[in-house]
């Protein structure tokens, strides 16, 4: 399965926040060509905060030889605008990943009217 855009992505990540009551953190590792390595449950967190783990979601990529992953969590309050802080966290887990040769190609907002790419929106 290859995962190269947000509508790749969308279906496969779905499931995993259909009725949270709170946010998380879920990481898509991929090979080179963008084909599925593995989807890890990174992080759960509060109804309106999930810290984002860039050590967990750094070894787990290292550990399973990822070359880029994707990352999603989702609002539970609905709106799946990225926050500040969610563009902040992306930036420094962007950042940390770059010298392991992992490509961060998108962060993803899911809430329960619909998602938003982060790449899509220019803040990748």
């Amino acid at each position: 399965m290859r995962i190269a855009t947000l509508a790749d992505a969308e279906p496969l990540l779905a499931p995993f926040f259909a009725d949270a009551a709170e946010e998380r953190v879920i990481a898509v590792h991929l090979r080179e060509d963008l084909t599925l390595l593995a989807v890890t449950f990174e992080q759960a967190g509060e109804r309106d905060e999930v810290p984002l783990p860039v050590r967990a979601i750094a070894v787990s990529a290292l550990r399973l030889d990822a070359a880029a992953l994707l990352i999603a969590h989702n609002h539970p309050s609905g709106d799946p605008a990225p926050s500040a802080a969610d563009e902040a966290a992306t930036r420094r887990l962007a950042d940390a990943l770059r010298p392991l040769g992992v490509r961060l190609l998108d962060h993803i907002v899911f809430a329960p009217g619909g998602c938003r790419s982060m790449a899509a929106m220019g803040l990748l």
